[in-house]
């Protein structure tokens, strides 16, 4: 059976207050449209078509810069008249047979067999709607039963209920599967004839009611999965409970969170035994972290595999970007400790306050402990780097390597230029300029020579 799936993402979100396009807006570091495209590629629909409408180019943009693989389509709502008026956009893309999967870009933790159970109450003979109970139902369209209790016979829009239908705590989440040829059939057919003359999705169930064709419903397992955003305060909550649930995950393996509540996840996290991470940690992409690392407090770790025993002390950021970055066994990191993209560092190492790395090798071992520069270097084991030692890599134009072999120990405050190689064993004198290669086993100085003025006075202000 041929899956569709329709995704609305038209809205402008006036509520949000924002230039931004609501479905833009990020909840766990991604698009809210991107959660729901994500989470529905799962499904292996034929086609993947995504309404837009304000900010339409800004939206297919994202997405498709963010899901190139993807089979996804784009239709346009303009202007914007209501929710069946945005699926008659995708009419003309959509097939003659199968099943049609309708969601909302603005409600982004549904989840994949949420998603199926509705295809499947579907089954491609009935209208299928997801509904849930809600204490406080403002804003959601009631589901109206018959009054055996187990017939779907209306959804009303909350502004358009009675008070009597407003006391009903069953609401439509906006989400439904049905037939595709009887829904563009029950499309053509819909009118604005409503207090907001606009076209309502919700006005297809009175007409498969009268066409004789079953309007089941299926639930969700969470409420979380189906509450849609439509301002700022519902975004910072919606936030919050996904992260909850994130941290409540992890523990359940066995990680330990000093407090689940002050805890971000906006990626992937695999942990593995007796990891302990402190307050106020912020995971992006995909993260790894080994047997007993322990994450101080206030870090923030991005693209990394963090290997066995390390440890990353509180206020260190780590950005592996594409290129990613790796922490070798047993590491001592930061704290306010900088690694860039292409940071690989070996077992042992030590990574001390204010020092970056980018782009570099350091072998099991190697030290740099304080407020120093390691960009586009190779570094050998035990290497000593100075406080105040930085690669110059950078010439204007390109960037050059810098290599520092095996036990070398450059003193504090030197400036390597590169491309330079430091010989095994070599010493670099401190507050020297290196612009020529270091032989392997010697003392290299490099600065001007000391001179003391005798009766030389410091220059005192004038008097006024």
């Amino acid at each position: 059976m041929t899956l569709s799936i329709v995704i609305m993402a038209a809205g402008k979100g006036t509520r949000m207050k924002s230039a931004r396009p609501k479905v833009l807006h990020t909840l766990a570091g991604q698009p809210m449209l991107g959660h729901v495209i994500g989470t529905t590629a799962t499904l292996q629909a034929a086609q993947q078509i995504v309404i837009t409408g304000h900010g339409a180019e800004q939206v297919e943009s994202a997405m498709r810069a963010a899901f190139a693989q993807a089979p996804l389509q784009f239709v346009r709502q303009e202007p914007q008249l209501g929710t069946g008026h945005a699926v008659q956009q995708a009419v003309p893309v959509l097939p003659d047979e199968g099943t049609t999967l309708i969601l909302n870009g603005d409600t982004p933790l549904i989840q994949a067999r949420t998603a199926q159970a509705l295809v499947d109450a579907c089954g491609g003979q009935r209208l299928a709607l997801l509904t849930i109970t809600l204490d406080d139902a403002t804003g959601y369209g009631r589901i109206v039963r018959d009054a055996s209790g187990q017939n779907v016979l209306a959804i009303v829009e909350h502004k358009d209920a009675s008070p009597e239908q407003r006391a009903i705590r069953e609401v439509y989440t906006g989400m439904m599967a049905a037939p595709t040829a009887l829904l563009k059939r029950w499309l053509a057919r819909l009118t604005n004839d409503n207090a907001q003359g606009e076209y309502y999705l919700t006005d297809v169930v009175a007409m498969a009611q009268a066409d004789g064709v079953s309007v089941v419903a299926a639930q969700p397992q969470s409420e979380v999965e189906v509450l849609g955003v439509n301002s700022p305060a519902q975004l910072a909550d919606l936030e919050r409970r996904h992260q909850r649930a994130q941290a409540e995950r992890l523990m359940e393996q066995g990680v330990r969170l000093a407090d689940p509540a002050r805890f971000d996840l906006r990626g992937t996290l695999e942990a593995g035994r007796d990891v302990e991470i402190d307050v106020n940690c912020v995971f992006e992409g995909c993260v790894q972290l080994g047997d007993e690392v322990r994450i101080g407090a206030n870090c923030v770790i991005r693209n990394a595999v963090i290997r066995a025993g390390a440890v990353i002390h509180p206020f260190t950021h780590i950005d592996g970007d594409k290129d990613g970055a790796t922490v070798g066994e047993g590491a001592l990191i930061g704290p306010f400790a900088r690694l860039r993209p292409g940071a690989q560092l070996g077992p042992e190492v030590h990574i001390g306050n204010f020092v970056e790395v980018k782009n570099s090798t350091l072998a099991r071992g190697a030290k740099a402990n304080h407020l120093a520069y390691l960009g586009d270097a190779t570094v050998g084991e035990r290497v000593n780097y100075g406080a105040g030692a930085i690669t110059a890599n950078y010439d204007g134009a390109n960037k050059h390597r810098t290599v520092i072999e095996a036990d070398v120990h450059v003193g504090s405050n030197c400036v390597l230029i590169a491309p330079v190689t430091l010989g095994e064993g070599a010493t670099i004198g401190g507050g020297s300029t290196i612009g020529k290669d270091a032989p392997a086993g010697q003392l290299t100085v490099a600065r001007a020579k000391q001179v003391s003025l005798s009766g030389w006075q410091r220059p005192r202000k004038t008097p006024k």
